[in-house]
């Protein structure tokens, strides 16, 4: 009989790097497969393995917003389902039931091996690029979530390998691009499979007790360097504040605080303080706020120490969370909540960066242009006649450091995709690309610049309805030390030459002609010019 008499370093090392691998090769067949630029190019996916427990054990390195959310969505599976036997996929985008926002699909899967027992669970959550709503793309301007799209709460995809045909009939029948939606479902199909077969082989190949064994000693190998690391903090009381500028229904600013209490290896995070939630779609779910805080965490502690957490991150026991009620970052239904995910999971992030700041002044950067620049393009396709739905997150100025100056035109923080290549844009849709390029001298000032943003202009060549969530667009990402802020971006709609500012958060109908005009934030500057 198979024993374990424990790990000792080299092997756990080793199985880190099996974990961490499974997860890449994941997200590698999931980006092959997919059909949508978003996420064949942009990557806008995640993939992830947990342990029978449903404790994340290996997160790829894909999506922060994602990875830090998993974890809830694997929870709220097996709650609502059950258990999950082998050959059933679970679906599930309910923002209020383990999701993050209603684009986000996640399916889930076990692995179990041919005796039988349960060696994890695998798991690929990808946004697609319309799931219905009242504006193509799924990322409208609205009031309560109704309006954003199909909420899926956890139901079986397939049960026992087979198809639950009913339930891909009405998915399909909700959403835009349904033979899109198809490709891209079978895409992180296709990465549960592969996750499926590696870790078999592991448990094959290195004894199923021993592979179980790692996983849960890496979990707490995990929890320990975070301890660790959290002592390096100065123990005391720091705080952080920033605001949402709008929720495109008047409701701005939108105030987000957050209090950070230090005492040792323990770690207290409070947002009383912020705001109530509001109509519009800047509201996050729980899941959203979890996700930024192991996110911010892990940067500050891995910082610390100078290595990096196994790619599970732990179970953050050292971390204490405070959300308040029915607030921008805590929602409950039937807010909206599609911004929430982009645009306030940023803030979140801006503001305990700002907190650890203050504990921390010489380790933390600048902020970083804060926002994702989401913009969402459908409409019937002239060259076809067929339907359409584009979304694009684009990149902007990242925040100096303490080390050297922001990078230019990426992505940041929540946002780990990329930008779309401008041949699979206008090969996927009917847009020509007439600028894309840097900012120039939009990063802030300082010992450190910051990086600067992006433009990008788009032409359309015929009708189309346009949603954009945005921020940064009144003021500048802040610097640090002394450094100077970000230049702030904007929306221009350029119609026969002449240009007109749009609102950071909008939906309107566009004419084919006319030029869409997205120019991201530059990121903020660190320490001082004369310095």
């Amino acid at each position: 009989m198979e024993q374990s008499d424990g790990l000792n370093a080299v092997e756990l090392e080793v199985f880190r790097h099996l974990f961490t691998a499974l997860a890449d090769e994941m997200g590698a067949a999931l980006k092959r497969a997919s059909f949508s630029p978003n996420i064949k190019e942009r990557r806008d996916y995640s993939c992830a393995l947990f342990n029978p427990a449903g404790e994340a054990v290996s997160l790829g390195d894909h999506m922060p917003v994602h990875l830090g959310a998993m974890p809830m969505s694997v929870t709220a599976a097996l709650e609502e389902v059950g258990v999950i036997d082998p050959g059933d996929v679970v679906c599930l985008n309910d923002p209020f039931c383990g999701g993050t926002h209603l684009p986000d699909i996640t399916l889930i899967s076990a692995v179990h091996n041919p005796t039988g027992t349960l060696l994890g669970y695998v798991a690929s959550r990808a946004h697609h690029s319309d799931v219905g709503g009242s504006t193509p793309g799924s990322m409208p301007l609205a009031r309560e979530i109704f309006e954003e799209g199909l909420r899926i709460p956890p139901i079986r995809l397939y049960k026992g390998g087979t198809l639950n045909q009913e339930v891909w009939a009405l998915l399909l029948a909700n959403v835009r691009t349904p033979v899109e939606r198809a490709g891209d479902l079978d895409a992180q199909i296709a990465a549960l499979h592969t996750g499926s077969t590696r870790l078999l082989e592991i448990g094959e190949r290195r004894g199923v007790i021993r592979t179980l064994s790692a996983m849960d000693e890496l979990i707490t190998y995990a929890d320990r360097l975070l301890a660790t690391g959290l002592k390096e903090i100065p123990d005391g009381t720091y705080k952080g504040a920033d605001v949402i500028e709008d929720d495109g229904f008047g409701s701005g600013p939108v105030q987000i605080l957050v209090r950070i209490d230090v005492r040792g290896s323990l770690l207290e995070i409070d947002f009383s303080g912020t705001s109530h939630q509001v109509p519009g779609g800047v509201n996050a779910v729980e899941a959203i706020t979890s996700s930024a805080t192991r996110y911010v965490v892990r940067c500050v502690v891995e910082a610390l120490l100078g290595e990096s957490l196994p790619a599970g991150g732990g179970s953050m026991s050292s971390v204490m969370l405070h959300l308040p009620e029915r607030s921008v970052v805590n929602a409950a239904a039937p807010a909206s909540v599609a911004a929430g995910n982009v645009e306030t999971s940023q803030r979140i992030t801006d503001v305990l960066f700002r907190a650890f700041g203050e504990a921390l002044p010489d380790l933390i950067p600048a902020l970083s242009q804060g926002t994702m620049n989401n913009t969402t393009i459908g409409g019937t396709d002239p060259r076809t006649g067929e339907t359409f739905a584009y979304y694009e997150t684009i990149g902007g100025g990242m925040g100096a450091g303490p080390k050297g100056d922001g990078l230019s035109g990426v992505h940041v923080h929540m946002s780990n995709s990329l930008n779309t290549p401008i041949e699979a844009l206008e090969h996927a849709y009917p847009f020509r690309i007439t600028q894309y390029g840097i900012r120039r001298e939009s990063g802030g000032r300082g010992k450190h610049r910051g990086g600067d943003g992006l433009r990008r202009d788009l032409q359309v060549i015929g009708p189309c309805r346009v949603s954009l969530l945005s921020e940064r667009r009144e003021h500048g990402p802040a610097g640090a030390q002394g450094g100077a802020s970000g230049t702030p971006g904007s929306n221009i709609l350029i119609r026969d030459g002449e240009e007109r500012v749009l609102r950071g958060k909008d939906t309107f109908w566009i004419e084919a002609g006319d030029i869409l005009s997205i120019r991201s934030p530059g990121g903020g500057g660190w320490g001082h010019t004369e310095d």
